[in-house]
């Protein structure tokens, strides 16, 4: 019985340390200014929190929006957006600290997605907004006077640089396009709609992966292929199906990584980047060349061969300069834990080893074997001179 009781209490003391350690941090929180909100949300990404007070028969919204780890030369926004969920269309309160030390609040208007946080009225009204900032920690205040009745709400919320005392663009990857969620003002329930980002970012991984491996590794690895076996008699014609299967591959492979480039760029309206993007048109449009003219590749003894061998040789070369240009621009883009760019850094580093180690062997076997063909010819003539000199004597 004793034992039993024991066993009890253990299991209640770990029970209350559990609740306790997934209770809300945010409401352990007391505010410097003594002001009290009955209602607050831990936000999942940017160290972020919710405090309010609502009052539904006013549609009176009370909010502390608090952000920790930020310094003086970052703002912070919270918004809502009475349209749709994401950044177009939200109604944001923005912060910041000035120069001269003075925090600044205003409101302003998203209606595109390069947007300068320009002050401007929101389609309600709010009274009573300020911020404040201290030990890397920022606030900010206001009273919303929601008029749909709703009690619902859309938010989104974010970080940014300040950059000559303006906000600057915030980052287009990882946390910040995760910070949007709902907000039930009556039940005090936080919805994330972080899962629509997490969906984006798998197909950005996605997108990364295929054209890491096509682009990236399988076309070098074709190109060496190409280059290095044929020298090798007892390669015979393997080497031309083996370069060929490679090549074929990491097309299709590339041509879905492409695809899903285009269809990202057509879901994420008005983020861009030019250069990855025009060099992987580029990419396409070459390597669908490389494709075709395998179509109309002459004959070897055709007076034209040694132009097609020209070109195939130097957009093929091209082709894997650009890809690895483009990798590591997307890399930069995506910003992935740094064992990914070590690893695929790593692969090329070896794939250039492997290239300079061949080139050396295989200029070696080329120069020995045009020796020997060399010493056999001088043998020919010299056995074919005697012979006749005997026969004429």
């Amino acid at each position: 019985m004793a034992g039993m009781l024991k066993l009890v209490l253990c299991l209640s003391f770990f029970t209350c340390v559990i609740v306790s350690s997934s209770a809300q941090t945010c409401s352990k929180y007391s505010f410097s200014s003594n002001r009290v909100f009955r209602s607050c949300n831990d936000l999942p990404v940017l160290n972020s929190f919710m405090h309010y007070n609502y009052d539904s028969s006013s549609g009176k919204l009370q909010i502390a929006y608090r952000q920790t780890g930020v310094s003086t030369s970052q703002w912070i926004a919270w918004a809502i957006n009475p349209t749709g969920q994401g950044m177009v269309g939200s109604q944001a309160l923005v912060a910041y600290q000035q120069s001269d030390g003075k925090m600044r609040a205003y409101t302003s208007p998203v209606t595109q997605y390069q947007t300068n946080l320009e002050e401007g009225d929101l389609s309600f009204d709010v009274s009573d907004l300020s911020a404040t900032y201290a030990n890397k920690e920022m606030i900010i205040f206001a009273t919303l006077e929601l008029k749909n009745g709703s009690s619902t709400l859309n938010q989104v919320w974010q970080e940014g640089p300040v950059s000559g005392g303006a906000p600057q663009m915030h980052s287009t990857s990882g946390a910040n396009v995760k910070s949007v969620g709902t907000l039930n003002l009556v039940s005090g329930q936080a919805g994330s709609s972080a899962g629509g980002g997490d969906s984006k970012l798998k197909k950005r991984n996605i997108h990364g992966v295929l054209n890491a491996v096509s682009w990236g590794l399988l076309m070098p690895m074709g190109a060496i292929i190409a280059r290095y076996l044929k020298v090798f008699k007892s390669a015979g014609p393997a080497w031309f199906y083996l370069h060929v299967s490679c090549q074929f591959s990491a097309y299709v492979v590339g041509v879905a990584g492409w695809a899903t480039g285009i269809k990202l760029g057509s879901e994420s309206a008005g983020i861009e980047y030019s250069t990855h993007r025009i060099i992987g048109i580029v990419l396409f449009c070459l390597g669908t060349l490389q494709a075709f003219a395998l179509l109309l590749r002459p004959k070897p003894d055709h007076k034209f061969r040694v132009y097609w061998n020209v070109y195939h040789h130097l957009v093929g070369y091209a082709v894997i300069t650009l890809s690895v240009i483009n990798i590591f621009k997307g890399l930069d883009i995506l910003k992935p834990e740094d064992k990914w760019k070590q690893a695929y850094t790593g692969c090329i580093i070896a794939l250039a080893c492997i290239a300079v180690v061949l080139e050396v062997f295989t200029w070696f076997v080329v120069m020995k074997r045009k020796k020997s063909e060399n010493g056999e010819k001088f043998s020919h003539a010299n056995g074919t001179n005697g012979y006749s000199a005997r026969q004429g004597v």
